[in-house]
């Protein structure tokens, strides 16, 4: 009997999270911190009671959990790949779940989070 990887579902989740930071999170950056500051965008496109309304819909809370989620576990992805690179090849386990605990412990913190909004 063989046995199955895992592996597929974290390189699945490593390339969302890659679309997420590769198309949504630079949009985000550019809103918060180049277009309201600059005077572009007007500052209501980020008061505090607008962005409240937005993360307390379900849509709203869907987009902010994909993004922090996503992010995170392309992040942790990434180091752990980089870690492989690097030439540690003891302790790969334990670095596997560590960087995949951080990943899932971020997600569920923020799931907790959000839907305590």
């Amino acid at each position: 009997m063989t046995r199955r990887s895992n592996e597929p579902v974290f390189w699945s989740l490593f390339g969302a999270g890659g679309v997420v930071v590769a198309f949504i999170l630079p949009v985000l950056i550019f809103i918060s911190g180049l277009a309201i500051p600059l005077g572009i965008l007007p500052s209501e496109v980020m008061a505090y009671d607008r962005i409240l309304v937005f993360a307390g819909s379900w849509t709203g809370k869907l987009f902010i959990l994909v993004v922090i989620s996503l992010s995170l576990w392309h992040a942790m992805h990434r180091i752990f790949l980089g870690l492989h690179d690097l030439g540690i090849k003891r302790g790969r386990a334990f670095f596997r779940w560590l960087c995949y605990g951080i990943a899932l412990a971020g997600t569920l913190v923020s799931l907790a989070l959000l839907l305590g909004i």
